[in-house]
């Protein structure tokens, strides 16, 4: 399939011109009956808000789905919100790291990508939970409760840098690119004193890992932080010759 499936959605890649894109959707809804829509991608996701450029192809004018991932359920509306399902593993790898008791910070929670899933699959105390797009930030608070993970997941609309936790994290999830290095001060305040952040973001192939390993040492030498162990691994590739990464990094603050 050009594309990939929500729940009853179908969005196809932006590659296609528009006739091939009304030919495959109608060849779709032929041939797989609980395919209701089918929308194609324009561009690709803009602005801070991570607003999707996503229109209508055929079917039913409905761009309202819900989508089951990792043993969770994701309520979204594609026009308004971004999933990428090339985070797939992604997400499924997060909760398997937890320990038990841990309060984590998910800085760009959008629908509840990472979030849920850590509520639903891993041992953590509770997950507060970062939006800045206010339709993301309702779905988010729809998601929490179709999950049945009131109390363990709080939702907090809001620029991340501004927003205040009342405790320390042990771990820090930065799902959010390109440009993620102007969020880590605001990731190194939510950290305790021995913690892990979540870095996600985009490098050339002949940047891989040296820029990466730069720019949190230095980060975390201007917060008070020195690092322990990074752990890097590509997610997926973003465009030719770059690549989404994250690095699972773990940093101590220095003793005074």
């Amino acid at each position: 399939m050009p594309g990939f499936q929500l729940g009853r959605v179908v969005i196809l890649n932006q590659e296609l011109s528009r006739e091939e894109a009304l030919a495959k959707a109608k060849h779709i809804l032929r041939t797989v009956p609980r395919i209701k829509s089918v929308y194609m991608h324009t561009g690709r996701v803009s602005g801070g808000l991570r607003i999707p450029k996503v229109v209508y192809v055929a079917g039913k004018r409905n761009p309202m789905t819900v989508y089951r991932e990792n043993g969770c359920l994701y309520k979204l509306d594609v026009q308004k919100v971004m999933f990428s399902k090339g985070n797939l593993l992604e997400r499924g790898r997060i909760p398997k790291l937890v320990k038990p008791g841990e309060t984590i910070v998910d800085m760009f929670a959008g629908i509840g990508y990472f979030s849920l899933p850590l509520g639903k699959s891993s041992p953590a105390k509770i997950i507060y939970s970062i939006e800045l797009n206010p339709d993301s930030f309702r779905f988010l608070k729809e998601n929490i409760k179709l999950n049945k993970l009131e109390g363990k997941i709080i939702p907090i609309l809001g620029d991340c840098r501004k927003v205040k936790i009342p405790e320390k994290a042990d771990r820090v999830v930065m799902g959010y690119f390109p440009g993620t290095e102007k969020f880590l001060p605001a990731a190194f305040s939510f950290l305790k004193p021995d913690g892990i952040i979540h870095y996600h973001d985009t490098f050339k192939r002949e940047e891989l890992w040296e820029k990466s390993e730069k720019i949190l040492r230095e980060y975390s030498r201007k917060q008070g932080f020195y690092p322990i162990r990074m752990e890097k691994r590509v997610v997926k590739q973003y465009a030719p010759w770059v690549f989404h990464v994250v690095v699972d990094a773990e940093f101590r603050k220095n003793s005074i």
